[in-house]
């Protein structure tokens, strides 16, 4: 019985909502609420430059630590943008590759999605989900089947 070989292109979510460098911070936190997702890749001229989470818009949240007034902080924090807390230059996954070797990069790097790229423009994002998706499907196959 021959191994299917799982690619990115058949497991990745297509065409990902895509934001640029110059987003605020509030506004990125808002469209990654609003559309249940926790990444967002970063997109500038047609080409991919960075990724955000959840989570680095969460650091770059206050702490109650500050002397700064509720007013001053929400003034500073709507006025960072999406490029000031990015990562660059993210890693990245072509459509071919196997589920396997995103898998592997993820553990590897401790990372929960990878932006899928063609060249330089961004087609899909393959997450954590995506994969567990794949194994509960494979899953439920084998079972239908003994």
């Amino acid at each position: 019985m021959a191994v299917r070989r799982h690619l990115i292109k058949d497991w990745m979510t297509p065409d990902p909502i895509t934001i640029g460098p110059d987003t605020t911070l509030p506004e990125a936190d808002r469209l990654m609420k609003e559309c249940g997702i926790r990444r967002l890749p970063v997109v500038e001229n047609g080409r991919l430059v960075g990724i955000i989470t959840l989570g680095d818009v969460r650091e770059a949240s206050p702490s109650n630590a500050t002397s700064l007034s509720i007013y001053e902080l929400n003034y500073l924090i709507s006025r960072l943008t999406v490029g000031t807390m990015m990562t660059q230059d993210p890693i990245t996954i072509t459509p071919d590759t196997s589920i396997e070797a995103a898998a592997r990069l993820m553990l590897e790097h401790k990372i929960g999605g990878l932006p899928v790229v063609d060249g330089t423009r961004v087609v899909g994002i393959i997450t954590e989900s995506d994969i567990f998706r794949l194994l509960i499907t494979e899953g439920e196959l084998r079972h239908s089947f003994a």
